[in-house]
């Protein structure tokens, strides 16, 4: 069986990296998460690890071809195994990027899925999250609240808002989204390889489709493909 190749897409605070973790943890797909992955082959100063060090010490944005290098890098790695692209590709030349990388491997892009959320609700969700200054766990007022106001369940720690999850920061993440990777949605969707789920549905349930719109890509999604 082929391997299934998924896009996440989303604003910021969509729940994009958890749906690839319960799907890597679940049903063993590949994460792909460009950070990560730059860590990764940095720690093991790879060749491309090393490339891509060169640009993060120095604080200038890692090029789309280093980019796409990587998850060529990826690909070959993880060969014969389904993969979730979680957060990439961002802009419509990395989308393109992907497609040629992919085709290099006789792959494609199977299914994009956009976990569709307002701006409003971006915003109440991202305002709400708190975290730890020591053990650094994070906590949702709106949805995954500590059990004592202000102190962290795990170790007692003050719980504070990062500046990223200040309003005006949130609202300027949004600005980029809808300029930068928004124009995706049209991109996957004149393919006719998009699906939408609300966000709003929340984790549980947008993962119940999430399994579901798999099991239409795959004749089975539990059995175990080439490679697991």
């Amino acid at each position: 069986m082929r391997p299934i190749n998924l896009v996440l897409l989303g604003p910021p605070g969509s729940g994009k990296g958890t749906q690839a973790e319960l799907l890597r943890d679940e049903l063993r797909f590949q994460h792909y998460s460009t950070g990560e992955v730059f860590r990764d082959h940095i720690k093991r100063k790879t060749t491309v690890g090393l490339e891509v060090e060169e640009y993060v010490i120095s604080g200038r944005l890692v090029p789309d071809e280093v980019v796409l290098e990587v998850v060529n890098a990826f690909l070959a790695e993880h060969a014969g195994k389904p993969v979730v692209f979680d957060g990439f590709p961002r802009t419509i030349p990395q989308a393109e990027g992907l497609d040629q990388v992919l085709g290099g491997h006789d792959q494609n892009v199977d299914c994009a899925v956009l976990i569709d959320l307002s701006d409003e609700e971006v915003v109440k969700r991202l305002t709400s999250r708190r975290q730890c200054r020591k053990c650094r766990k994070i906590y949702n007022l709106y949805f995954m609240p500590p059990e004592v106001a202000g102190k962290c369940d795990e170790c007692g720690g003050e719980l504070y808002q990062r500046d990223d999850d200040k309003e005006e920061t949130i609202r300027d993440r949004l600005g980029v989204y809808h300029s930068q990777t928004e124009p995706l949605v049209e991109f996957y969707q004149d393919k006719s390889v998009l699906e939408r789920i609300p966000g709003e549905i929340g984790r549980d349930r947008v993962f119940t489709d999430l399994k579901q719109l798999i099991g239409t890509l795959s004749p089975d999604p539990d059995q175990e493909q080439p490679g697991i």
